[in-house]
């Protein structure tokens, strides 16, 4: 038989999942033997069977009955009892912490005649009254579904009335007709009245705090918080206590440590004559827990006792709440508490260093999603108004600067100086120079893994895409917002990309010791604080290197990128896109390639490129020297390169227009871009393809990585290139690209002497190839998984549009609990990489296998990839620290921890 009531003497933390947190953490205190207002807890398996069937679980109403009669025997009353009622309360409590988004109703049991007898029992008629318009008001919007603003507007009416500020001036009678109010506002919002049954009160509570599991304040914190749907929460059912009995008494909440900086010591606030909901609902001022000292001594030392036996039972900063009934103090609650990021790392650290954790146990309670909150600029809240748009976060971070909305223009204001934010319909290659000028981007589209937020977390920009409200007009040089404002060029934004918030004017940044304790080796600030931080950051990282297995190397496509990365820990470049290497000037040598007529025209504007690859190749080696540098070849469709389409076409007509003289140049370039014009370039002539049609691509860039190896072993270096041929989808094709790419690095080790010996190998991102990656991997030396474009593939999903359009609905509606494009989907993504990973390696040993996609920096991602049994992770420089602190906290969730390192 099914068991669904577990008194608290009965359970303890480790049934978490069976009594929520709340009802084990309550079991635990009792065991500990702290002053427990007694109670039972109905199981988060009653509250699914509720839910499923939408009717209370047989045998359910008999066990609480039970349990209740044992309370009441317990406690010398009955619920509801005329004279001297026993009260309860009625909590829910979740297996993880959801604070305030469900239900709760106090002082159950109380109607209209043992109103009378607790103000006898208590000797205050004003607090029996006080407690019932509690109950009547909690009841009738939880319950019976009446707005709570109709009870508050009816309080503030009251206390209008009678000229006091808030509802502890009102005296007994006042209380007596605001719960006549109430009775009479549930009657005509519902068409029933306050029922007055303690027995029923009891049932329909509990009801309702299981229903509360699936409100939409529930479901909404579930999504953000990637808690699942199917948990249910438990309900706590305690005898009350009463913090609104006077002066002598109170309620509060503490924490040993504060959550916000991590420093020791109490901290907390304290609301004399007042029941728990009061301090968190901020009806009136609290004071400081210390106050507490103060008011009551004896109290406050009780309190600070129990404190210290949590935190050094739970090992860890604990969120109390407690009430004070005449000078008698009651434990309501304990949990973990939660805590900034700042906090996290910094109480991790103290806890080693006091004995109470392991430095495993300290890597374990930090995260790679804090470690990236603690790395970029972060605004002052305190200096934050309504924002002015909002869009994705897609790029962590906030920055300030004039609002600039065409590239060249923020490349000239940046050289002179100025700050400025790129703002865009969209971002294309063309606009990476104003990217890289401007501190923050904005766009009214595109999603998380848009050009513009890819290429922005890369370079550690700041970034919101898809701010859908607003209209960005690129030729009249100004924005306007959903409500109709208008901001022109020049005007100050300030982007928050962690929030994905806009504002207008300059909001005051605080920038990251971390960041340059991770960058430069030391904070540079006078701040002890965050100098603690950085250094709790700088001791988590030592950890996670000493226990990881996987590599985590960057993604660079220049010296100064691979530079960085290096300083931040990467172990090698994972990803060098030649791509972003065609860019500005040499754009034009791309066209000339194009537009070649003949062989020797494309080998003469091959071969110019050449010199300006091998330079490009030699300075990542420099920087990387003695590390893998893996070099993707040329993977986007060359019409990527020639002008927008639209643009020559406007251009071309205007100019027929004008009876002027057609430039020829732009006409061939229309008529080339025509002619590789392609319905879904992303699925076209790009990648291993360009290789086998465009005669001399591949052998150009082999020839300059070649040559840059010599270059640099001729300086003393130790060059490690590797060559990755992208977007292969059979073993055929890339035998006979490597048969090129082996043919080159022999005449190139024969002319120069100096043997050159790339590892070849292939990026897996398309299903395909993740199916045959057994032959495949005869032929390639290494596999690095381009998870991008192998979850568009798998998926059938256009990144670029789909995030947009439906992605928000999916989130909704369950399809996904976070974008495929930011976290791996294990099930079929994952599938395809676990397929391949193990079938490459059957078929070479020496496999190397890695992942450099956009997934290799997220952290939920890095422990996939890790149990996946690849050898490294890459991403963009700035998420190297990220990607190691869990590429450690994966090896510990998999029991590895390794000291050899």
């Amino acid at each position: 038989m099914v068991r669904y009531v577990y008194d608290f003497t009965d359970g303890g933390r480790e049934l978490a999942g069976l009594l929520g947190g709340k009802g084990a953490n309550l079991a635990e205190m009792t065991r500990l033997g702290l002053p427990v207002p007694p109670g039972f807890t109905l199981t988060t398996e009653a509250c699914r069977a509720y839910l499923e069937t939408g009717a209370e679980p047989a045998g359910l109403a008999r066990e609480v009955s039970a349990h209740l009669t044992e309370m009441e025997e317990g406690a010398g009353r009955r619920l509801g009892q005329r004279d001297d009622p026993l009260l309860v309360s009625v909590r829910s409590g979740a297996r993880f912490s959801m604070p305030g988004m469900m239900e709760t109703i106090l002082d159950v049991g109380l109607n209209d005649d043992s109103v009378a007898g607790l103000a006898m029992a208590s000797g205050s008629e004003r607090f029996a009254w006080d407690s019932y318009r509690r109950l009547v008001q909690m009841f009738g919007s939880t319950v019976m579904g009446v707005e709570a603003s109709h009870f508050a507007d009816a309080l503030d009416r009251l206390k209008e009335l009678r000229g006091v500020p808030d509802d502890v001036h009102l005296g007994a009678a006042d209380l007596a007709r605001l719960v006549e109010a109430y009775k009479e506002l549930i009657r005509r919002e519902t068409g029933e009245d306050f029922p007055q049954s303690p027995a029923h009160q009891l049932q329909r509570a509990v009801l309702a705090v299981f229903a509360s599991w699936n409100s939409e304040r529930a479901r909404l914190y579930r999504r953000r918080e990637h808690i699942p749907d199917d948990l249910g929460t438990a309900v706590n059912v305690q005898r009350m206590v009463f913090g609104n009995l006077g002066a002598d008494s109170g309620s509060g909440v503490a924490f040993t440590r504060d959550p916000a900086s991590g420093r020791r010591g109490p901290y907390g606030d304290y609301l004399p004559d007042a029941q728990g909901e009061d301090v968190v609902a901020g009806i009136r001022n609290t004071v400081p827990l210390a106050e507490l000292e103060h008011l009551d001594p004896h109290s406050y030392g009780q309190l600070r006792e129990h404190m210290r036996t949590l935190e050094q039972h739970y090992r860890d900063l604990c969120d109390i709440e407690f009430t004070i009934e005449r000078g008698k103090l009651w434990m309501l609650q304990t949990r973990v508490g939660k805590r900034t990021a700042e906090a996290a790392f910094t109480i991790a650290a103290a806890l080693a260093d006091e004995g109470l954790i392991s430095p495993d146990e300290a890597l374990a309670r930090v995260s790679g999603e804090g470690l990236a909150r603690l790395m970029f600029p972060r605004f002052d809240a305190s200096a934050t108004g309504a924002p002015l748009t909002r869009g994705l976060p897609a790029s962590p971070g906030a920055a300030v600067g004039a609002a600039i909305f065409d590239s060249a223009e923020a490349v000239r204001r940046h050289a002179a100086g100025e700050p400025v934010v790129l703002v865009r319909q969209e971002t294309n290659p063309d606009d990476l120079p104003g990217m890289v000028a401007a501190r923050a981007v904005l766009t009214s589209r595109g999603g998380k893994t848009s050009h513009a937020a890819v290429v922005a977390r890369g370079m550690g920009k700041v970034c919101v895409c898809g701010a859908e409200d607003i209209v960005v007009d690129t030729e009249g040089r100004r924005l306007t917002t959903g409500d109709g404002t208008v901001v022109e060029e020049g005007t100050v934004l300030s982007v928050d990309g962690s929030a994905g918030t806009v504002y207008a004017g300059a909001v005051p940044l605080v920038d990251s010791a971390v960041m340059r304790r991770l960058e430069n080796g030391t904070t540079d600030s006078a701040d002890e604080a965050l100098d603690a931080v950085a250094g709790a950051v700088t001791r988590a990282l030592d950890r996670a290197d000493a226990v990881r297995r996987l590599e985590v190397r960057a993604n660079a496509d220049t010296p100064e990128d691979a530079a960085r990365a290096r300083r931040f820990g990467a172990q090698g470049v994972g990803l060098c896109r030649t791509e972003h290497m065609f860019l500005g000037e040499r754009r034009l040598l791309v066209e000339r390639m194009i537009l070649a007529q003949t062989d020797a025209e494309r080998d003469r504007a091959l071969d110019a490129l050449l010199p300006l690859q091998r330079q490009d190749f030699a300075g990542i080696l420099t920087a990387m020297d003695g590390l893998p540098v893996t070099i993707r070849l040329l993977d986007p469709p060359l019409h990527e390169f020639l002008p927008d389409r639209l643009t020559l076409a406007t251009r071309l007509a205007a100019a027929e227009a004008r009876g002027e003289v057609v430039d020829t140049h732009d006409a061939e370039l229309l008529d080339a871009v025509n002619r590789m014009h392609e319905e879904n370039p992303m699925l076209g002539l790009r990648g291993v393809r360009l290789g086998l049609v465009v005669p001399g691509l591949v052998a150009m860039q082999v020839r300059a990585i070649a040559e840059a190896v010599v270059e640099r072993v001729r300086a003393g270096g130790n060059p490690r290139a590797e060559i990755m041929v992208p977007l292969v989808g059979d073993v055929t094709e890339f035998r006979l690209v490597r048969a090129e790419v082996d043919l080159v690095l022999t005449e190139v080790s024969a002319t120069s002497r100096i043997p050159v010996a790339c590892p070849v190998g292939t990026m897996i991102e398309l299903p395909r190839a993740a199916l045959t990656a057994g032959p495949i991997a005869e032929v390639a030396e290494f596999f690095s998984f381009g998870t991008n474009d192998l979850t568009q593939t798998t998926w059938g999903f256009s990144r670029d549009d789909v995030e947009a359009a439906f992605f928000s609905a999916y989130l909704d509606k369950g399809v996904f609990s976070a974008s495929p494009f930011e976290t791996i989907d294990r099930e079929g993504v994952g599938r395809l990489v676990e397929i391949a990973v193990a079938e490459g390696k059957a078929a070479r040993d020496s496999l190397e296998t890695g992942v450099c996609g956009e997934h290799g920096g997220d952290p939920e991602s890095v422990h996939f990839f890790h149990s996946a049994g690849l050898d490294y992770v890459s991403c963009s420089p700035f998420r190297v620290p990220v990607a190691r602190l869990e590429a450690g906290r994966a090896a510990l969730d998999q029991g590895e921890p390794d000291d050899s390192r």
